[in-house]
């Protein structure tokens, strides 16, 4: 989650067509987005940290009485977790709620940032199209040699 301080989530797919980790299949899971919502969390909860503000820590899910569940994963953590309804003795804890609204607490975490927009363009019209398929054909065949 934190890159030399940097501070930004990093999900890493793999390449291997044969894993199944991150699809969608009833019999192996049926919450396959978790890891992206995981790391999601994750900043959200830099965020809170560095605002100040008290909250649970995201992986001591089993301090509060939370199961990692087959196929569900830990769903049930991750929505008390961000809608504050995590029970204790001392009442309801989770994400403040202000913490959806703020940006990230220091301006130095937009450093190396740049937009998306510029990158992934859809193309507009037939030329387009046709040149995006033979620019992906040649960045692989520039791969394989």
């Amino acid at each position: 989650m934190d890159y030399y301080g940097i501070g930004f989530s990093n999900i890493r797919l793999p390449n291997d067509s044969k894993s199944y980790i991150y699809k969608f299949d009833r019999r192996i899971n049926t919450f396959p987005q978790e890891v992206f919502i995981h790391e999601f969390l994750h900043s959200l909860e830099r965020n809170a940290k560095e605002y100040g503000y008290s909250r649970p820590e995201l992986h001591d899910y089993k301090k509060y009485g939370y199961e990692d569940e087959l196929l569900i994963g830990q769903k049930k953590w991750y929505t008390d977790y961000m809608n504050r309804e995590i029970l204790t003795d001392e009442g309801k804890i989770g994400l403040p709620e202000e913490i959806y609204i703020l940006k990230p607490a220091k301006n130095s975490d937009f450093k190396y940032s740049y937009e998306l927009n510029d990158v992934f363009t859809e193309p507009e019209n037939f030329i387009q199209e046709i040149s995006s398929i033979l620019n992906t054909i040649i960045n692989r065949i520039e791969q394989i040699f």
